[in-house]
């Protein structure tokens, strides 16, 4: 069976990323780890010689009944979903949470990270800033991001960008498996710009080679590619955009600058973050 961890500070990006993460542990036959991470304090022993350890365990005391608390409220959303058949299992660190994250997922075997995000919280620096580089390079697995306002929907399009490398090839198998059990249709777009290097007869060779598969392969001349992808996702009615790490500066954008609030107001889709081999 399949493994997804969940990372959750129980806030409402994270409440509304869990309903997504059920419904796909429903669709890849998955069991879901809940991890909440929390930071002690750190405390100079000699101002607090008697009760130094007294605090850290009060600390630690208070975020387990919290996260006790929590759990009954997340069993009861898989229950109202009729998902209560699916196996969530916890775990609850205490230290950095991208340490702890990439701990989970070596240690668990974990196959997708699921997280919701919000612009004003600490979680999208899990995607942006400092942390992008050591978090989508570290963590070896697909991570799906959901913005807090993406509410759930049945999957029938996911967006898969490509560059028509040979590498490409496996991770857009991948999607397609995962859109085979949702009945999905996979729309892959190439945006062709001015200093383009694929060949028409490297297109002609995916469309060949996937001619058997329920897949769209379009090319859009431009050189605003954000854009472009921004338009294909709006016109082309996708539910999940797939991107692969080579396009980490497109899934930076996606949470920053004037882009950060065309998509935050006017796509609001989960993005999926595949890793190269």
């Amino acid at each position: 069976m399949k493994k997804i961890l969940f990372p959750t500070d129980f806030s409402e990006a994270a409440t509304n990323a869990f309903v997504h993460a059920l419904e796909f542990a429903k669709v890849v036959k998955a069991e879901l780890i809940l991890l909440h991470t929390f930071e002690i304090p750190v405390y100079d022993s000699q101002f607090f010689p008697e009760n130094y350890a007294a605090i850290y365990s009060s600390i630690e005391l208070a975020k387990f009944e919290m996260f006790k608390d929590e759990i009954p409220k997340l069993r009861a959303i898989a229950a109202e979903r009729k998902l209560e058949d699916i196996i969530i299992k916890h775990r609850l660190m205490d230290g950095d949470l991208i340490y702890n994250l990439k701990n989970a997922v070596e240690e668990d075997n974990v196959d997708f990270v699921i997280m919701g995000t919000n612009g004003a919280s600490d979680w999208t620096k899990f995607f942006t800033g400092s942390n992008t580089n050591s978090v989508i390079s570290g963590v070896e697995v697909p991570v799906l991001c959901v913005p807090v306002d993406a509410k759930y929907k049945k999957i029938k399009t996911i967006g898969f960008t490509t560059r028509y490398r040979e590498k490409d090839k496996k991770e857009l198998k991948k999607i397609l498996k995962i859109a085979k059990k949702t009945d999905a249709k996979v729309k892959s777009l190439y945006v062709r710009t001015s200093n383009s290097d694929v060949s028409d007869a490297t297109i002609k060779e995916w469309e060949k080679e996937f001619a058997d598969e329920n897949v769209e392969f379009l090319v859009l001349p431009s050189d605003d590619v954000k854009e472009t992808i921004l338009d294909f996702v709006l016109y082309k009615d996708i539910d999940i955009l797939t991107t692969i790490t080579h396009k980490r500066s497109f899934f930076e954008s996606l949470f920053d600058s004037s882009f950060s609030k065309k998509i935050s107001k006017e796509v609001q889709i989960p993005v999926l973050v595949m890793h190269e081999d």
